[in-house]
């Protein structure tokens, strides 16, 4: 199901046409916008109690009952019968509109004159008997109909569409009304979140929430967007993620926490990525990357199970993605040095080694990233050699220190970090590590990351010095996860083609 938007001169005349209508009936003295209407039976329930009761023709006439929706489809077949089919919470049903049937108060509208005055688009209350037509539809015959909030334009039609994606969040409403894909997009969405919000909670995790605004920004590589508070008459920014905070809850004593949360990063926009994004991260002091690796297996995969009933997904395209642990496993640099031949040295940060990467990639006729950094580099070898192998489920493991300036540091390769992304479809869906809890290394982390923000990368992470005093304190060994929300929407909403499809209001061009 999609969108068509009507001419304008069509609209405007539509809508001139229906306010005149309408106002004439406020002049009359009828309430065309009541403030409450006593609906005694939802759709669903209407179709769970008397689908498999009723015989074809057959009406239940002991029982009045009133439900209420929009009007989808308005068909006329003669003077004395209408047939509508109305929605609600993705469930419609028939109504057999006969003024045979039609028994309405001397307040009401007659028979004629409600039919005349509710349109598709509106939402109305009906009052009536449920029963089946004789070809088996199961339907209402109201005894009464009401106009509850006329719609003032013209309804999109259903199947032809709106093509421009733009077009369609701009009215999002439009789109969520007609095109019920969207609208299962965004339910689905709503059982992930809750999903993983019960899970951690069955886990002895506490939830809490952070700061979206402060005076810094840090726990991750990105850029802010800043603004200026008047009263402080300073420089305020939008957090680009809550890793160091509820590090800090950790160091306080709460041993096991996790935000769901807004990030805000001031960044390119592409398929995968919007400035405004929905991650959950999570901290649990004594763990470490491997328990938080058996942990993302069992999560997804029991995720996947309870939406799905099966490890296994399909996409539009037919391909399939199957979620059965245990998830397949590459070590990173092994595998870069597998395909490239190089070989990665104690000081991956070194000048030397960066003419080498940068020749590699001149005389393999790859595509060098914007910044020469040696961590950037190394990040566009993982997009072009590894990430096309990451399909199904799959963890990228053992990240080099200079890739990951907060996590600690490996306990048997000191090149390398404690850390893993879990891919997914090609995309990153999980990012986690041990945590780095010595602050004279993070100290010297922190101060090596200026070298790259001296050479361009102004993604580079700061200095913190509130953080380093925190871990002065004393961080007991913890393990720390991430996950981006709206890519796993993405994945299992069959929309990986486009980030805007799981964002109810995504950033857009105005």
């Amino acid at each position: 199901m999609s969108l068509i938007i009507e001419n304008e001169n069509t609209e405007v005349d539509i809508f001139l046409q229906r306010k005149s209508k309408l106002n004439k009936l406020k002049s009359e003295g009828f309430n065309i916008y009541p403030s409450f209407y006593n609906v005694t039976h939802s759709i669903s329930k209407i179709k769970n109690l008397f689908q498999n009761v009723l015989n074809d023709g057959e009406r239940q006439n002991n029982e009045i009952i009133s439900t209420a929706g929009r009007i989808l489809l308005k068909r006329w077949s003669g003077k004395k019968l209408i047939f509508y089919t109305i929605e609600h919470k993705n469930e419609t049903l028939q109504l057999m509109c006969d003024i045979r049937d039609y028994n309405c108060s001397n307040t009401e509208p007659t028979f004629k004159e409600i039919n005349e005055i509710v349109h598709r688009g509106d939402i109305i209350g009906v009052t009536g008997y449920v029963g089946k037509s004789k070809r088996g539809e199961l339907s209402l015959f109201p005894k009464s109909i009401k106009l509850l909030s006329p719609c003032l334009h013209q309804m999109p039609k259903e199947h032809y569409g709106i093509t421009n994606i733009d077009t369609r969040i701009s009215k999002r409403y439009l789109d969520l009304m007609i095109n019920r894909d969207v609208r299962n997009n965004f339910i689905t969405r709503s059982k992930i979140i809750s999903f993983l919000r019960n899970y951690l909670n069955e886990n002895d995790f506490i939830e809490v929430e952070t700061s979206i605004l402060d005076t810094k920004h840090g726990g991750a590589t990105a850029r802010p967007f800043i603004t200026f508070h008047n009263e402080l008459k300073q420089n305020m920014y939008l957090r680009i993620a809550p890793e160091l905070r509820l590090k800090e809850l950790i160091i306080g004593g709460l041993d096991r926490v996790y935000e769901i949360g807004k990030q805000f990063r001031n960044e390119g926009i592409d398929p995968t990525h919007n400035p405004e994004f929905t991650s959950i991260e999570l901290y649990q002091a004594y763990s470490d990357y491997y328990q938080l690796q058996e942990m993302t297996e069992k999560i997804l995969s029991k995720l996947v199970l309870h939406i799905f009933k099966s490890y296994e997904i399909t996409f539009k395209n037919k391909e399939k993605i199957n979620f059965s642990p245990p998830f397949k496993v590459i070590d990173m640099i092994p595998y870069l040095e597998e395909k490239t031949k190089l070989n990665f040295p104690i000081d991956m940060d070194s000048n030397i080694f960066n003419e080498k990467l940068i020749i590699y990639f001149k005389e393999n006729n790859l595509s060098l990233p914007n910044i020469l950094t040696n961590s950037k580099l190394i990040d566009k070898l993982v997009e072009i050699y590894i990430e096309p192998e990451c399909w199904n489920p799959t963890f990228i493991i053992n990240h080099p220190v200079i890739m990951s300036p907060l996590a600690k540091t490996h306990r048997n390769d000191i090149r390398l970090t404690e850390r893993f992304e879990l891919f997914v479809a090609k995309m990153e869906i999980c990012n986690a590590y041990t945590e780095l809890n010595d602050p004279e290394i993070q100290l010297s982390r922190f101060i090596g990351q200026q070298k790259d923000k001296e050479a361009g990368d102004k993604e580079a992470h700061i200095v913190d010095k509130d953080f380093i005093t925190a871990l002065e304190y004393g961080l007991p060994p913890t393990a720390g996860w991430g996950m981006g929300i709206d890519r796993l929407c993405m994945l299992l909403t069959n929309n990986i083609e486009s980030i805007k499809e799981v964002i109810l209001f995504p950033a857009r061009n105005i």
